[in-house]
């Protein structure tokens, strides 16, 4: 049967171009050594120079096409035993022309078949070989020479058929094990006990191994991890990184390395180095390792990656190869990029979360507990007045009441916002300039604040979560305006320049409780300034310029208009 990703074509022009080199060499071999009976020297001679030209024009027909169909190399394959059964008649006394008949149709049954080719055509040379001799000693009653002649023949063909069978099996192993790595799936599972126990299972396969063993550790984490695959189980366990001293002995280093029986007092050990392979004698484990895994037969390649560093060992077949090696170290490659790729995009979903946890942070501080506190002051004035003032008691409940209701929408936005869908489209076109002026009321009523509003907002809509991040900052701002510098009067104004938005907020109360010009390099090392402020506008890759006096702060910000404003974005836009 045809392996997957053999090379036929290579094959048949291989065994097109050494046949003609076979033929030649049975002409030169004939003009060499004069044969008996001298009657067949022209009609040995005439089919040879017709063999030659049959087989001058394979190499044409092996040149032109790709590939030979099954039939044709057969019938090829037929023709070249029945020329050498044929040859083998005429010239029964030259042992040299028969060997080269043999190895030459062994060869390309080898190369065709594999070890059934092998099988058939040394049957077919033997059934030859007996025949000729029979035939000789009936035609020509030469017994003694004609035994000695197929005696000899069959010794050397049983013992080429011998290490054909074997160079057949050795290069079918190697086929099957790169055949096996060329077909590589496409790796789609990204947790790592699932991504290791589906590699290792593979790893496996390709070398045939019993067990396989994977140690490693990632890279700023405290833990190394062990995992031993099976056919019958599959073992993932966290281990301290000193639960083993080393993985491979000093000698050894980060070299792939082979051994067949580590159990010896002083094993052999085979390894890789940049000067081509060297023997070692030693044992190349840690002994607990080597106790605790029960390894006797072990090959063994150096696991390093962007965010892995390791080992994976292959346990239990005391016939591994140098070739394995090869193998091995291309397992161990392919192994380290994918475990990289899985673990480096878990940091980034932990990465993703964490953000979209710090986002929501800040805009429950700067939305709804901050018009919380200013409820809460309402209500304790509205209990003052209660007994004093009935009619301005129930003026400060409906006014309670409306910033309740404008909360609910602002949570409905909030929560519509951490949808993994699109927002409702009622909400996508929602208008960035009509929510700063209800923000706007909404403060003047909460606090007794002047807020001047100015905008001059881009005329293509915004990214919705930018549009969200820019309605907290200006909010906090207020906000601060309020509580903590007891303004009046603050100016608002929001404008494009170039690819950023621009936000000025300028109040007139006392300040900051430091004076000077800041930016937000300034800021955040003395961690100076309204903290979720900086947070967001850093979120947002902004910009921020703070100047704070006794007479009022100005906070110059800049936002970039491509920001998606975290990881809550999902692609709708807000009209400004």
């Amino acid at each position: 049967m045809d392996v997957p990703f053999s090379d036929h074509s290579g094959a048949e022009r291989l065994i097109a171009t050494t046949r003609v080199a076979v033929a030649i060499t049975a002409l030169l071999i004939i003009w060499l050594d004069p044969f008996q009976p001298a009657q067949c020297a022209p009609l040995t001679s005439a089919a040879l120079g017709a063999y030659t030209l049959y087989a001058l024009a394979l190499v044409w027909l092996a040149r032109q096409t790709s590939m030979f169909v099954h039939r044709v190399r057969v019938i090829t394959h037929a023709v070249d035993l029945a020329a050498f059964a044929f040859f083998t008649y005429l010239t029964p006394s030259l042992l040299s022309l028969f060997f080269l008949y043999y190895a030459f149709a062994l060869l390309g049954a080898m190369l065709r078949w594999r070890w059934r080719g092998i099988l058939w055509t040394t049957l077919a040379a033997l059934i030859t070989l007996i025949s000729s001799g029979v035939y000789r000693v009936k035609a020509f009653a030469s017994s003694d020479i004609e035994l000695d002649h197929v005696v000899i023949g069959m010794t050397y063909i049983v013992m080429v058929a011998l290490v054909a069978r074997y160079t057949a099996t050795y290069r079918q192993a190697v086929h099957n094990a790169l055949s096996k790595l060329a077909v590589r799936p496409r790796v789609t599972v990204h947790e790592p006990r699932t991504l290791v126990r589906n590699e290792l299972a593979r790893a496996a396969d390709i070398l045939s191994a019993p067990r396989v063993l994977l140690i490693w550790e990632e890279l700023e984490e405290p833990w190394m991890y062990v995992a031993l695959w099976s056919p019958t189980e599959f073992r993932w366990t966290c281990e301290p990184p000193t639960a083993f001293e080393y993985l491979a002995t000093a000698p050894l280093g980060e070299a792939s390395f082979l051994c067949r029986d580590t159990n010896r007092p002083l094993p052999r050990v085979l390894y890789t180095s940049s000067t081509g392979l060297h023997h070692w004698r030693g044992q190349p484990l840690h002994p607990d390792m080597q106790k605790q895994f029960a390894i006797d037969a072990v090959l063994s390649s150096s696991l390093r990656g962007a965010v892995v560093e390791g080992r994976i060992f292959f346990l239990g077949k005391p016939g591994f190869t140098p070739n394995d090696l090869m193998i091995s170290d291309y397992i161990a490659h392919q192994l380290a990029a994918d475990l990289d790729q899985a673990l480096l995009a878990e940091r980034r979903q932990r990465a993703a979360i964490t953000a979209e946890r710090q986002r929501l942070v800040r805009n429950l501080h700067d939305g709804l507990l901050q018009s919380l506190l200013g409820m809460t002051l309402q209500l304790a004035e509205t209990h003052r007045l209660l007994e004093e003032d009935p009619a301005a008691a129930r003026e400060h409940v409906l006014e309670v009441q409306r910033l309740l209701a404008e909360e609910q929408r602002d949570l409905r936005f909030l929560v519509g916002e951490l949808k993994s869908a699109s927002h409702e489209a009622g909400e996508a076109t929602l208008s960035l300039a009509a929510r700063l002026e209800s923000m706007r009321r909404q403060i003047e009523r909460q606090w007794g604040l002047r807020v001047e509003l100015h905008m001059a907002l881009p005329d293509a809509p915004l990214p919705t979560a930018l549009a969200y991040e820019i309605y907290y900052i200006v909010h906090e701002a207020l906000t601060n305006a309020a509580r903590h510098a007891h303004a009046s009067t603050v100016h608002v104004e929001l404008g494009r320049q170039h690819d950023h938005l621009r936000i000025t907020v300028a109040d007139d109360g006392h300040g900051f409780p430091f004076q000077g010009h800041y930016d937000l390099a300034a800021l955040t090392y003395l961690q100076l300034g309204p903290m979720m402020l900086r947070e967001r506008i850093v979120s947002l890759g902004g910009s921020l310029a703070l100047d704070s006096t006794a007479d009022g702060a100005r906070l110059d910000i800049m936002v970039p208009l491509t920001s998606s404003g975290g990881s809550g974005s999902n692609g709708a836009r807000v009209h400004g």
